[in-house]
């Protein structure tokens, strides 16, 4: 396939991500796609990360993968493995975006589901994903959060040469710190710990990136605590959350038990969908210094004289989410009477 190269999206150790475009149409790749590309030198590791994303390639929740190849650049040889682009970025990204640094929990339920459906998938296809963490979760059409980066991806029971820990400490498992171990349950705490981050705005931990990750390692292997629950959590957000901070692996809940938890199975009925809408509407007038009024008809506009440059001149009963919800109802229309109704032409 004939690409080119378009702006960067990101880098790591090893490599960059670009903007890959392809220049001719093809029903096998997308006309946007997200190319990550490391020396030849590196190209085990992507390649690596090509073999796990072919086999999880039938879930709609892992960010998909079409193929690799090699290309000369600037006299270097290079690896490129190309990705389903991400047109949301990362949750990371969101969250640092957002207008009070926290989603709202609705959101949180709707992205934890999306989440654990691509653990499970992930699991029982005898993988583990190491390193899930806000940075790792894509937000692709539809604002669908899709599980990327599977570099540190390893097989379930596969052991691990020396003792290696693999991921980020801050969201780092007990059996991982002391033992080394890796498997399905990791990955759970590992949720855990992205699910409170998305509620708080803050790392599970109270511990600067900058901080002793020595001493983060002792407190999350040896000492007594978990990571912190946001207070203003849900009964059932705190609940769920306790059932992935269990520090025995043995007895800490699985994606597929989490999957029917009430904190991701009860939160997709229209009044959630309805809540969120008002929540955005709520922190778009919070985040701007100017709004306009809508009018739900001729004989509904506000007094000139209340039009003012800010949203603080809308009275509690006029703001857009009061008015959203005097326009919500239960009730279903009935097209059968037509009595009031009028002839456009």
């Amino acid at each position: 396939m004939e690409w080119v190269r378009g702006d960067l999206l990101g880098h790591g150790s090893f490599g960059t991500v670009n903007l890959g475009i392809p220049k001719s149409q093809s029903l096998q790749f997308p006309p946007l796609m997200a190319v990550k590309t490391c020396g030849s030198s590196h190209s085990a590791l992507l390649d690596h990360e090509k073999s796990i994303l072919q086999q999880l390639k039938d879930c709609p929740q892992i960010i998909e993968c079409f193929g690799g190849d090699f290309s000369f650049e600037n006299g270097e040889k290079l690896y490129n493995l190309f990705l389903e682009y991400a047109m949301g970025g990362s949750l990371a990204d969101k969250l640092k975006n957002s207008v009070h640094r926290s989603l709202p929990e609705s959101e949180v339920r709707r992205h934890t589901e999306s989440i654990l459906k691509g653990l499970q998938c992930i699991h029982e296809n005898g993988f583990v994903h190491c390193d899930l963490k806000l940075q790792n979760v894509l937000l692709c059409q539809n604002d669908v959060a899709k599980i990327a980066d599977f570099g540190l991806a390893k097989k379930s029971g596969e052991k691990i040469v020396g003792f290696e820990l693999r991921g980020t400490p801050m969201y780092m498992p007990p059996e991982t710190v002391v033992a080394g171990e890796q498997e399905a349950a990791a990955d759970v705490w590992a949720l855990g710990c992205l699910v409170a981050e998305m509620v708080a705005g803050t790392p599970p931990w109270r511990c600067s990136a900058e901080g002793n990750v020595c001493g983060l390692l002792m407190r999350i292997g040896f000492g007594e605590e978990v990571p912190e629950i946001p207070g203003k959590l849900s009964e059932e957000g705190k609940d769920f959350l306790g059932k992935c901070f269990v520090k025995d692996p043995r007895k800490r809940w699985t994606a597929e038990m989490l999957l029917n938890h009430p904190f991701v199975v009860d939160h997709g009925d229209d009044h959630d969908h309805y809540n969120t809408r008002v929540v955005a509407l709520e922190e778009t007038c919070d985040a701007t210094s100017s709004s306009s009024y809508s009018p739900r008809g001729p004989f509904d506009f506000l007094d000139s004289e209340l039009v003012q440059s800010s949203c603080s001149f809308i009275t509690p009963l006029q703001s857009p989410a009061e008015r959203l919800r005097r326009l919500v109802t239960e009730e279903r229309p009935d097209w059968s009477v037509t009595d009031s109704w009028v002839t456009v032409r």
